[in-house]
């Protein structure tokens, strides 16, 4: 072997040694390199999974690699939020996140199966809507003054459905009978859709719900959208008020976000956020989103400290709010 094949083959060695040595994510300089899967942790149909089909094209187009649903539901949206966390930190299994799952879920399980700030790393904002307060369409009020003389004429023999316990639908409408100073029975289904179906038929007397799957109800007859629980009119819904108008110091919003297991290398990272950012910035995703009350992120509402400050915020002020109401837990 002369000199210059023996020196071609020391500096093999080492660059094998470096290559060896380099963090997992200094070795990811091509990602992605095969599909991504984003766990939605609720049943297929909800507010939640038809947002996240949508960042998931989005994403996929820019990032040339299909990014892959899968709906893993139960309790709470907790077991997709475990799987996710227990992954490994490589970029490629993500999950879609929510108000419900890293903030209310918080104060029903005393003992979460993960840490909803330690456990994940934000690739950043998906989008946030406000919460509408639904009825059957037969349902005798029209609005929200009407609704609480007929809340306060029924009491606990009212009911309301959603997604189930620590669900963004719950939580919405703890808050909305916090504010009334009411009560009224919790009838828990597995996901908004057996939700919906029980409201319309007339199996329970009112809801929660986001736009995303409420608006087509509304819009068809099906659904009667009785306020808007948050400051701001919806130009979907021009004659519903909000509980603000009706005098109630009350501004539910859910929102969606995409989270990675903690300690995923920047090289992925980078590359899921400016994907990420950009189906945000896209004007006819943008107008799809809005047709359905979603609002997207734009700028530094589109940062990952955006979503690390919203959940920091949930947990710091409306998990011990929501401890203190003990009709939260039933």
């Amino acid at each position: 072997m002369n000199p210059l094949q023996r020196l071609a083959l020391r500096l093999t060695a080492l660059s094998g040694l470096m290559l060896l040595a380099l963090p997992a994510g200094a070795q990811q300089a091509d990602y992605p390199q095969r599909p991504i899967t984003l766990v939605v942790p609720f049943p297929a149909g909800g507010p939640s999974d038809a947002l996240a089909r949508g960042f998931a094209q989005q994403m996929g187009a820019r990032l040339g690699q299909a990014v892959v649903v899968e709906n893993v539901g139960g309790a709470g949206g907790t077991i997709g939020l475990q799987r996710v966390a227990r992954s490994a930190a490589d970029g490629y299994t993500l999950a879609f996140g929510t108000l419900g799952t890293h903030v209310a879920n918080a104060a029903v399980y005393p003992k979460l199966p993960y840490d909803p700030v330690a456990d994940f790393q934000p690739v950043g904002l998906a989008g946030s809507a406000p919460m509408l307060l639904l009825a059957h369409a037969d349902f005798p009020a029209n609005d929200l003054a009407q609704f609480a003389a007929w809340l306060t004429a029924r009491g606990k023999q009212a009911t309301y459905g959603s997604a189930g316990i620590g669900s963004i639908s719950h939580y919405g409408c703890v808050l909305l009978l916090a504010a009334l100073k009411q009560s009224a029975t919790h009838v828990p289904y597995r996901g908004v859709a057996p939700a919906i179906s029980d409201l319309m038929g007339g199996q329970t007397d009112f809801m929660c719900d986001q736009t995303t799957t409420s608006l087509p109800q509304i819009a068809g007859g099906k659904l009667k959208a009785i306020a808007i629980l948050s400051n701001e009119r919806l130009a979907q819904l021009p004659g519903v008020g909000t509980a603000a108008e009706a005098g109630y110091a009350l501004d539910v919003r859910s929102w969606n976000a995409i989270f990675a297991p903690r300690g995923t290398p920047e090289s992925a990272m980078a590359p899921l956020r400016q994907a990420l950012q950009a189906a945000a910035a896209d004007a006819k995703f943008g107008s799809q989103m809005q047709a359905v009350g979603v609002d997207l992120p734009q700028n530094d509402a589109a940062q990952p400290q955006a979503v690390t400050t919203l959940i920091e915020r949930g947990l710091r002020e409306d998990v011990p709010a929501l401890r203190a109401k003990q009709e939260f837990l039933d």
